[in-house]
C-alpha cells in the first residue's frame, strides 16, 4: 500500500515528457500528444479545430516544455525518461519521520542561536558609577 502524504505533490505521470513534446511538435494541431496522455476527448476536439486554430497547440507546447502539462489522471508529465525512475522512488515513512524530527531540531537550534545573538548584542549596564573626584 502506498502511503499518502497530504503535503507532498502527486507522483509524476508515467508518460514521457520527451515523447509528449515530440508528438505535440509534429501532431500537435491534431491532438496527438493529448491522445498519448489519455485525454482523448480534448484530443478529438483539438483535431476538429486544428489545435484551436493554432492557439491551443502553441499553449500546449509551452505547457509541455515547461513541465506543467498534465495527463488524464491530473499528474504532471514532467519526466523525460519515466522508465529510468524506479517503482520504489517514493520515500519510506520512517525516513520522512526522521526528516521531520531533524527539521524540528534544526528549528530549535536556530531559535537558540538567535537568542544567544540577542544576548551578546545587548548593551551591558555599567555596575560601578564613577566616583567623584576621579577621572573616568
Amino acid at each position: 500500500m502506498t502511503p499518502v502524504y497530504p503535503d507532498r505533490p502527486d507522483p509524476p505521470s508515467d508518460k514521457s515528457r520527451g515523447v509528449t513534446l515530440a508528438l505535440a511538435t509534429v501532431l500537435g494541431p491534431f491532438g496527438g500528444h493529448r491522445f498519448y496522455v489519455g485525454k482523448s476527448g480534448t484530443g478529438a476536439l483539438m483535431a476538429v479545430t486544428l489545435g484551436g486554430l493554432g492557439l491551443w497547440w502553441i499553449y500546449d507546447l509551452i505547457l509541455i516544455a515547461s513541465g506543467s502539462f498534465r495527463d488524464a489522471q491530473g499528474r504532471l508529465v514532467q519526466r523525460w525518461d519515466p522508465e529510468a525512475a524506479s517503482a520504489g522512488d517514493l520515500v519510506p515513512a520512517d525516513v520522512l519521520d526522521e526528516l521531520d524530527l531533524l527539521r524540528r531540531q534544526v528549528a530549535e537550534l536556530s531559535e537558540r542561536v538567535e537568542f544567544a545573538e540577542r544576548v551578546i548584542a545587548a548593551p551591558r549596564p555599567h555596575h560601578d558609577p564613577p566616583r567623584p573626584g576621579t577621572s573616568p
